[in-house]
């Protein structure tokens, strides 16, 4: 009776250590998340000056259809865009034209993101 209980204990275990084993492979990049961060020293009317300009050009960049989704930071330095991009290089082209880049008052970090390519091993018939 405990041979059966073992069994059943060390399956899940030695299933995890082969998936962990294995080289993860890239997921298919479906958006770039890029992190809009102000630069230190950029005074508060330097952005007065910029950001109607910014905010017009980004709802541009929104309603074409270019950025998915858009949040403030929760620190208050900048914002995140999620941007309908297959390479950080297309995203890079979009928003580093915008005013507060041009300005050189802040800069974006970018991060290549997709779906969890772990879940197909859920929709396998168990063995």
């Amino acid at each position: 009776m405990q041979l059966k209980a073992l069994r059943f204990c060390l399956i899940p275990v030695l299933a995890a250590v082969a998936l962990c084993a294995q080289t993860p492979t890239a997921p298919k990049v479906t958006v770039i998340m890029a992190t809009l961060t102000l630069k230190d020293g950029v005074t508060r009317d330097q952005l007065k000056k910029v950001m109607p300009t910014e905010v017009r050009e980004t709802v541009d960049l929104y309603l074409d259809g270019k950025i998915r989704d858009w949040y403030a930071r929760g620190d208050g330095k900048g914002v995140v865009f999620f941007v309908d991009c297959k390479t950080v290089d297309e995203a890079r082209a979009i928003l580093e034209q915008l005013p507060l880049v041009k300005a050189s008052y802040a800069s974006f970090d970018y991060m290549p993101l997709g779906p969890l390519s772990p879940l197909k091993l859920l929709l396998t018939p168990a063995p």
